[in-house]
C-alpha cells in the first residue's frame, strides 16, 4: 500500500485496529523492516501517540529496547525494540524472551530477523520501502 509520510498516523491507527482485543498466550509481536531512514520509527511514533504514550518515542537503536506503559486493552505495555546492533546468534542481552513471554507486551520490532534466537514464527510483518521522498509503500506479510 502506498502511503505518504502524512497519511502515516492514519495507516498506524488502521493497523492497531486490526491486532488482537484479547490475550494470546504470549506478547503481540510485529516485526517491522525496511531500510535506515523508511519510517519504521516514525510508524511506532504514531503507534504510541494513538496508545497514549507520554513523552517522547525516538529509535532505540543504541539502547536497544524501550518500554512504556499504556492503557489500551488488552495490552499494558508497547515495547519497542531496535535489534539493527544484534546478530540471531548473540545471547538473549536485551530480556527479549521475557518480553516475548508476556501477553500484555504489544512488541514492534525493527530489523525482527537480527533478535537472538532468530525471527519468531508467524507475526505480522510489515516491510517499509522509500518510494520517494514523502512516499513509502507498505507491504503487509507474516513470517
Amino acid at each position: 500500500m502506498q502511503v505518504s509520510l502524512s497519511e502515516l498516523a492514519s495507516f498506524a491507527g488502521g493497523f492497531l485496529e486490526r491486532i488482537p482485543k484479547h490475550l494470546g498466550a504470549s506478547a503481540y509481536i510485529v516485526g517491522l523492516e525496511g531500510d535506515l531512514g523508511a519510517g519504521k520509527t516514525t510508524f511506532v511514533q504514531h503507534v504510541s501517540k494513538i496508545l497514549g504514550v507520554l513523552g517522547n518515542v525516538t529509535s532505540p537503536t543504541f539502547v536497544l529496547a524501550q518500554s512504556f506503559p499504556i492503557r489500551r486493552a488488552p495490552f499494558t505495555h508497547l515495547i519497542h525494540i531496535d535489534a539493527y546492533r544484534l546478530t540471531p546468534e548473540e545471547k538473549d542481552t536485551i530480556g527479549w524472551k521475557a518480553y516475548a513471554a508476556n501477553p500484555t507486551n504489544l512488541i514492534f520490532v525493527e530489523w525482527p530477523e537480527r533478535l537472538p534466537g532468530g525471527l519468531p514464527k508467524h507475526i505480522p510483518l510489515l516491510k517499509f520501502s522509500t518510494l520517494a521522498e514523502s512516499m513509502r509503500d507498505i507491504v503487509e506479510t507474516h513470517s
